[in-house]
């Protein structure tokens, strides 16, 4: 395993030849769950503040809502909503746009000559990185225009909607073919590793 995910890392701008099953899925899915826990801390720092902000608003406005503290837990209920204690999602979004495009550039050499071992071109992996581009861009354009009040955004709803349907069905078909077994023989792109 470690020799799969060693091999990824030194081979990140090759992208002739092939690797085999064997080789490709240590290194992806290390590559992919260090991307959850970076997205997960992300999103954990700023839901973190926006829980803070809010128990101050909580304690300042007693009148406009209730605090609970039980053991080590604590709750908090408004009972007249604002705007203000919107959760800023800009941080969020900034990690997102920061550790998606690192993974891609880290996964596209290895996803390449994982094709390549199918018999495929590598370009068979550029439909999801298409769609995952236009989703991280149009998506929080949309979140922060209806926070913002503008109602005129949720016409980028339906687009975004098919747009993540056609990630999604393109990932499956990429997953799909990095999953398959090798071509034995040698093909256009090299024997096999």
């Amino acid at each position: 395993m470690f020799a799969s995910i060693r091999h990824g890392f030194a081979n990140l701008a090759r992208f002739s030849g092939r690797d085999p099953r064997e080789r490709f899925w240590p290194y992806a899915l290390v590559l992919v769950g260090a991307a959850f826990v970076a997205m997960f801390l992300s999103f954990g720092v700023g839901f973190a503040g926006s829980f803070q902000k809010t128990i101050a608003y909580a304690e300042a406005h007693p009148d406009k809502a209730t605090v609970t503290r039980s053991g080590g837990s604590v709750s908090v209920t408004i009972h007249e909503p604002t705007p203000e204690l919107m959760p800023d999602m800009a941080p969020m979004f900034l990690g997102l746009r920061v550790i998606v495009p690192i993974i891609v550039l880290l996964l596209a050499a290895a996803v390449t000559r994982r094709l390549h071992d199918t018999g495929r071109s590598g370009l068979w992996g550029l439909p999801p990185v298409v769609f995952l581009g236009i989703a991280l861009t149009l998506f929080p354009s949309m979140f922060q225009r209806l926070m913002a009040g503008d109602e005129g955004a949720i016409g980028l709803f339906l687009p975004l909607f098919a747009n993540n349907m056609a990630y999604l069905a393109s990932l499956g078909l990429l997953v799909f073919l990095l999953c398959r077994e090798g071509k034995p023989d040698a093909n256009r792109y090299d024997s096999p590793a």
